[in-house]
């Protein structure tokens, strides 16, 4: 193992590379973990080039995000696969809504497969975003170098400096303007420049609900993903086989269709057809680091009355607040919304998260966190009626 300080560097392999970020959380606070890919100017080429929370994988899965739960992040990074402008790969750190400062982490650290770890040293920090490290090529090879360089601003204004469009946040109403006559008819604008939203919306006993209006490109692919605290190996909530939490939903389409899509029964869904909502795969190991997804058609969002997003625990003793469970919600050009169980103390199998609803066609999007036994009764609770039968997976 080759332990770095800050300013050190090492030569790392040009393949495939598993990067591991581990720290002492701040409660009630979020970290976020970033990578920019950068060119010789040491700026992105465009808002691909960035791999947060928000876009967990470019470059075609060169650079993942492959999990970002409390205290901890890992990357997936390929550096055969970097185009020949690419000259950098900075991995970052930043404290959500610049709620706290990097002295309040008390410890910080990453490793890169190979045998390469680096201490961060937070002491004194006052600043809110942090440069970790970087992969850079040097005469055709590629390096790593610790860096521990502090920012001042947050995410937002460490994405600009890398060349990030970031979107400005909704203007508030402006009063009518006196009328004026009529200016000449402007030559047409170019398209504007996709730009990164780097909001965050945590729906919770004070903000319960919120409504995505339709864009003119629709709503896209929408991604649920549930994740969870791993815990230390063999632990109760370690996701080993000793437990395996499960996401899924009930679903109503507007023809009146209604059905449940999950693991248990092998009822995995279909994205391209009704009921337009499909479980990407079912963790049953707990070796899939991101958590379990469930992918919803946007462009059908026109057939889908209802959907009901819930957790259950399909194997171990419930322990809901244990778990420090969220459900996070991407909407493409939408603010990332999340919901976090680690408030609530419910006991029973499953947990009703979070309801989405065609409302005029935007997505209303409202926080539930209430707790059943079985399907049965969380059916009966929303009014769901359906038939139910013992499943297995």
């Amino acid at each position: 193992m080759t332990a770095l300080v800050p300013g050190g560097n090492a030569p790392v392999a040009t393949g495939q590379l598993r990067i591991e970020i581990n720290y002492s959380p701040i409660p009630g606070i979020d970290i976020d973990v970033s990578a920019f890919v950068l060119t010789a100017t040491g700026k992105v080429r465009g808002d691909d080039d960035m791999c947060f929370y928000g876009q967990t994988s470019v470059l075609g899965g060169a650079v993942q995000l492959t999990e970002a739960s409390v205290g901890r992040a890992l990357f997936s990074l390929d550096l055969g696969r970097m185009d020949p402008l690419v000259e950098k790969v900075a991995l970052t750190a930043t404290i959500y809504d610049n709620k706290a400062s990097f002295d309040k982490v008390s410890t910080l650290s990453l490793s890169v497969s190979g045998g390469l770890d680096a201490q961060i040293p937070t002491g004194g920090m006052n600043e809110t975003a942090l440069i970790l490290g970087e992969f850079y090529r040097r005469q055709g090879a590629w390096k790593f170098r610790c860096v521990a360089q502090g920012f001042a601003g947050g995410l937002e204004p460490l994405a600009k400096h890398f060349g990030v469009d970031v979107a400005a946040p909704a203007a508030s109403p402006a009063a009518a303007p006196v009328q004026a006559p009529p200016p000449p008819a402007p030559t047409a604008p170019a398209p504007a420049k996709p730009s990164i939203n780097l909001s965050k919306v945590t729906l919770d006993k004070t903000r319960s609900s919120i409504s995505l209006e339709k864009t003119a490109a629709g709503f896209g692919e929408i991604k649920v993903n549930l994740n969870w605290n791993r815990g230390k190996s063999g632990g109760f909530f370690s996701r080993n086989s000793s437990i395996d939490l499960d996401v899924g939903c009930l679903y109503e389409l507007q023809d009146g269709e209604k059905g449940v899509v999950q693991a248990l029964g092998n009822c995995f869904g279909e994205l391209d057809y009704p009921p337009y909502i499909q479980l990407m795969g079912d963790d049953r190991t707990g070796s899939v680091a991101g958590g379990e997804w469930l992918h919803i058609n946007g462009r059908k969002w026109s057939d889908i009355r209802r959907i009901l997003i819930f957790a259950f625990i399909y194997d171990g003793a419930p322990n809901w607040r244990a778990t420090d469970g969220v459900v996070t919600i991407f909407v493409p050009g939408q603010p990332e919304i999340e919901v976090r169980l680690n408030e609530e103390g419910g006991s029973q199998g499953m947990c009703a998260i979070a309801m989405l609803e065609n409302d005029n066609g935007a997505v209303k999007v409202s926080r539930r966190v209430d707790f059943h036994s079985r399907h049965r009764e969380m059916d009966k609770a929303y009014h769901w009626g359906m038939q139910w039968t013992a499943g297995s997976k």
